[in-house]
């Protein structure tokens, strides 16, 4: 991650302010005051990873205060996901009151006011992610907004390892390699978060959320089966086809439109990868549960705008004039 302020190289006196400037800029805008102005101390990176910016953050204690005129000059098109890597932060947002510890994440919603209270040695991942990627995975649910994933089940383990590493990843791993760990990242911490409900009071254990990330998880894992449809899918999860329809219908989509996409979305990757170059289209297309290439046909260039052909002859070019 590239290292964009440290309060090293400004004098005590502007540290601060400076540090604000930048952070308004680059995490939220926001208004803030330091336990210790003199003393203050902070540090931030930024990357991109896939679709997501990730902003790595450190500081000393202060006070933090999202407020409605934030709110207003706040782009929709992100939400924000918080991984704790180190002190702790006391983060008051819809009603809710939750301390995020280190090694815990939360979904924080920037189009809300909130009020947070960071510790000393205080450090944070904030992963932007598209808004409407996340929302393909767990829905708009105001609901999930201030619920904590913490490491008590294996599988939010896994998810809150994931997350961790991404620093670790940026900048070192192609950007075919990035955009399939990008998003196998985003399906853990939706499943991660859905399940934040299971214990909410007054909640029934397969909430939508979680349902739609049981879908999309289902969708992932049988994508090469060609004879995977919707009513396979939902019987997996354990709903009709009808209601699974239902609650991908605010996305957008099916179940059966889900599957070609992600399909789809599969084979382009394995078109661009230059390590895959020796495999033909139907082999790919094959491979990725489509046993018709005609309908592979017709569906590639509907989603892309070239045929399968024309984008894999495209990509060869691109990386014959990279070399040269």
């Amino acid at each position: 991650m590239e290292t964009i302020f440290s309060t090293d190289e400004v004098h005590p006196r502007d540290r601060f302010d400076y540090w604000h400037s930048v952070a308004c800029k680059t995490i939220i805008g926001h208004d803030s005051v330091p336990e210790n102005r003199p003393a203050f101390q902070a540090e931030i990176k930024t990357a991109r990873f896939g679709s997501m910016d990730l902003v790595e953050f450190s500081n000393s204690s202060m006070q933090v205060s999202h407020n409605f005129a934030h709110v207003e000059r706040t782009s929709p098109d992100m939400a924000f996901l918080c991984y704790q890597m180190s002190g702790s932060i006391l983060v008051v947002q819809n009603g809710r009151e939750m301390n995020l510890d280190a090694g815990t994440l939360m979904l924080l919603e920037p189009l809300l006011p909130y009020d947070a209270k960071f510790s000393a040695g205080s450090k944070t991942l904030l992963i932007k992610a598209p808004r409407r990627e996340l929302r393909a995975r767990i829905g708009g649910s105001s609901e999930l907004t201030g619920r904590r994933v913490t490491a008590e089940r294996m599988d939010d383990r896994l998810t809150l390892s994931a997350a961790a590493r991404l620093p670790e990843l940026t900048g070192r791993t192609a950007s075919i390699t990035e955009e399939l760990v990008g998003n196998h990242v985003l399906d853990l911490i939706g499943l991660s978060i859905a399940r934040t409900m299971e214990n909410a009071p007054g909640r029934v254990s397969n909430s939508k959320a979680l349902l739609l990330g049981q879908i999309r998880s289902v969708v992932e894992a049988r994508l090469s089966d060609p004879e995977l449809d919707g009513r396979k899918v939902a019987g997996v999860v354990g709903i009709t086809l009808r209601y699974a329809n239902a609650l991908l219908a605010d996305q957008g989509t099916s179940v059966h439109r889900l599957i070609i996409a992600r399909r789809l979305s599969r084979c382009r990757f394995a078109l661009e990868d230059p390590n895959q170059a020796h495999r033909t289209i139907a082999e790919i297309a094959q491979g990725w549960g489509f046993s018709d290439m005609t309908h592979f046909g017709r569906c590639f260039k509907a989603a892309y705008g070239v045929s399968a052909r024309e984008h894999q002859k495209a990509v060869a070019q691109s990386e014959q004039g990279r070399r040269l």
